[in-house]
This record gives C-alpha cells, structure tokens and sequence, in this order.
C-alpha cells in the first residue's frame, strides 16, 4: 500500500524493518561473490541497533539495502510491512527522502556551502519552500547544539561540528530511520561519545530508529542491541547491551 505521495503506508502489526532470505550477490559465474547468504534480520521502531563485523561481513552490503540504496539479489526487504521491492523507483526515492535519515563516516558535506545550506539540501529535493526550509533547518542546527554556525562552511568546524551538522541535515526531515555508517570513525574519543550522546538523545526523545555500524565496542555500547554479521550471515544470537 502506498500514501497519496506514492510513500509506503505502515501494515498495523508489523516490525518497521524486516528482512526475510536477503541475498545479495555481486558477478556471475566463477566470478560471483555472494555479500548476503540469505539474512533475516527485524528492528522495531524507536530500537537503536549497533552492526558489527569484519570487513566483507556483509554489514554495509545489509545498509545500502536498508537505504533503498541497493536492491537485493533475493529475499524481501519490508519497511511498514510494505515489500520495497514492489516499489518503482520514484517510490524508493520518495522512501528515502521521506523516511530515511543518513549519517557517514566521512561526513558528505558540500565543501564551499554553508552549515545552513548543507542542513537545507533533503529539503530542497522534497520541494520545500525557501523560507520553510530555513526555519526548519535552523531548528535542526539547534538540536544538534549549532547554534550561531549557521553560516560557517565545513572548513571553518570542527570534526565534531562538521558531524553535527551531518546529523542534523539526516534530522531535517523528521525521518523515522537513521542509518548511520561509522559515525564516529573519523573522530577522536570525546567527540565520538558527543555524537553518540546526540544520536541516543534522538532516539530516546524523538523515538527515531537508529541503525549504526561500527567497529568500536565501547560505540556499540550505546545501542540497545548489537547484530554481528560473519561471512554474509547474521549470527545467530544478536547480544544485548545495556544502554550507555
């Protein structure tokens, strides 16, 4: 089922995100390399889940799906008890514009732009008016603690605010999911807890899903629960962790 904008509409009942015999195989032939061997993996609304693994676990390959950023091989991805796969493209794009929020390890921020103007982009593509768009990403700044650097380019914060302003451009929308990809991996050991306290107050007071990989136990700490992928699987038994 989809919305008057073409968006899923939730399935009473049912887990935000589900996962059912994910596959995901790159190649052909000899030269195939299977990313997923058939995952199942549910997260509820308002959880905050930590993915680790090693490299070529399959983690990553499970976010990008997550993100409608790629599709899988086999399997079925619901988001609201909607198969993704089942949406056209302009759906999917709808999807991630609407409901899904982004964090990366490298922060994506537009170089020669603004704090304000980077925070301001998803709404430009979801056709927000200008004067709406900058009230609503000045209330994301201030939620993140960005306050009066507004009009600071990247260049001119800090790792820690470049981050800030990262999180606060994915909070822009009021999505239901964040995604975030290592989002402590470029930055110190106080700044990461700084942007882990952010990302749990979000959860905690917004009741957004959080969905983070990382490689650091004491990040990983911060989440309700920890999923391990090994070898294109999840591990059978996912640990729960005590929030930090």
């Amino acid at each position: 089922m989809a919305d008057a904008a073409g968006r899923p509409e939730a399935s009473p009942g049912s887990a935000l995100i589900e996962l059912r015999a994910v596959t995901k195989v790159y190649g052909r032939g000899s030269a195939a390399m299977h990313a997923l061997r058939g995952i199942d993996l549910d997260i509820a609304a308002g959880e905050m889940v930590a993915v680790m693994g090693p490299s070529g676990s399959g983690k990553s390959t499970a976010m990008n799906i997550l993100g409608c950023l790629d599709t899988p091989t086999s399997g079925t991805y619901r988001f609201r008890g909607v198969d993704v796969g089942t949406l056209s493209r302009d759906q999917r794009a709808l999807l991630r514009r609407h409901a899904l929020g982004f964090v990366f390890q490298g922060f994506n921020l537009l170089a020669r732009t603004t704090a304000l103007e980077n925070v301001e982009l998803p709404l430009i593509y979801q056709r927000v008016r200008r004067v709406e768009r900058h009230r609503r990403a000045m209330t994301a700044l201030a939620a993140v603690g960005l306050t009066g650097w507004a009009k600071h380019t990247p260049a001119e914060l800090s790792g820690g605010q470049q981050q800030r302003v990262a999180i606060a451009r994915a909070l822009v929308t009021d999505p239901a999911v964040i995604l975030a990809d290592e989002p402590t991996g470029n930055l110190d050991t106080a700044r990461s807890r700084e942007i882990m306290d952010l990302l749990c107050a979000m959860n905690r007071e917004r009741g957004i899903t959080v969905v983070m990989i990382t490689h650091e136990q004491d990040m990983a700490a911060y989440a309700g629960r920890v999923v391990h992928f090994l070898d294109g699987l999840v591990e059978p038994a996912a640990t729960a962790v005590e929030d930090a």
